[in-house]
């Protein structure tokens, strides 16, 4: 069942999909809703993006049932803490907006597997954010983020992570212990970026990455055990390892050329086991000589 949803009232009833995309023809985009939204309590799908809120009620957090929620394209400045509420959330979608923060209490909502906010005023992601251990796809593109907390470790569930077009300075190592991932884009953050996690192979799962756009010199020795990486784009860094003419063969060239280049660093290494000479050998035999009761011996 479809509602038609305008700023002045609400049909209050019992209903599974409330959509206000549909109905944009036919009346103005919204500008406010009421607090009675609230009482939509068996509601699972929520559509109200490319209209014109900027707050939301904080009843919203009363829709304990809600499963999506696509507040896209609006000019939201903030989201209210009850969202935290809204326990069996499973995709949140707050693309072009002017969210500054998303709220700590985000870390309550344990069934969210999708988290999209591109095109937002974000300046770092909340440490909560590491709670949700059933995230699956987080996207921040477009923001203004410096660091991703820490908390990401904790992120088992995340396949997909795309922090493109930010002003990161560095990606924390422990990123890596985020085993699932299969798809992460760290491009485009220009002059800040500077290199990779020394650990980036504990990735195993990686298919695709992009570090486009960064100032990445050099891949980490562990780059070599990326052996499912399909897809890799590295242009417009200012790589010397790998050279550019391996990088532009593709993912599994690069992964080998840095395996072949730690196997060859590692035989370098061990140390050269030098032959004795007969001089040597007669020297050592008459060091171990010693005398008892006037009689010469070898120690053993």
């Amino acid at each position: 069942m479809k509602v038609v949803l305008t700023g002045e009232s609400i049909s209050l009833c019992i209903f599974e999909i409330l959509d206000s995309a549909d109905n944009r023809s036919a009346h103005e985009s919204i500008a406010q809703l009421p607090d009675t939204i609230g009482d939509l309590l068996s509601l699972v799908s929520l559509d109200l993006r490319a209209n014109n809120l900027t707050t939301l009620p904080a009843t919203f957090g009363r829709l304990v049932h809600l499963e999506e929620l696509d507040l896209s394209s609006n000019r939201l400045t903030v989201l209210p803490d009850t969202i935290g509420s809204l326990a069996s959330l499973k995709t949140l979608n707050v693309e072009t907006n002017d969210i500054e923060e998303i709220p700590h209490t985000i870390g309550h909502c344990t069934s969210l597997k999708e988290l999209r906010a591109d095109y937002n005023r974000l300046k770092a992601l909340p440490e909560a954010v590491g709670k949700i251990e059933s995230l699956e796809v987080l996207s921040v593109r477009y923001n203004n983020i410096k660091q991703l907390p820490t908390t990401v470790s904790s992120l088992l569930s995340l396949r997909e992570l795309d922090v493109s077009f930010n002003e990161l300075e560095s990606v924390p190592e422990n990123l890596c212990f985020a085993t699932s991932l299969v798809k992460m884009n760290i491009g485009n953050n220009f002059a800040d970026l500077r290199s990779l996690p020394r650990s980036i192979g504990n990735l195993e799962m990686l298919e695709e990455l992009d570090i486009s756009n960064n100032q990445i010199r050099v891949l980490p020795d562990s780059f070599r055990m990326l052996t499912r990486l399909r897809v890799l784009r590295v242009e417009e860094n200012p790589l010397e390892v790998p050279p550019r003419h391996i990088a532009e063969k593709g993912a599994q060239a690069v992964v080998q050329y840095v395996a072949e280049l730690v196997a060859k660093r590692d035989v370098k290494a061990q140390p050269v086991k030098q032959k004795k000479t007969w001089a040597q050998i007669c020297c050592f035999s008459r060091s171990n000589k010693r005398k008892r009761n006037g009689e010469e011996y070898v120690k053993a």
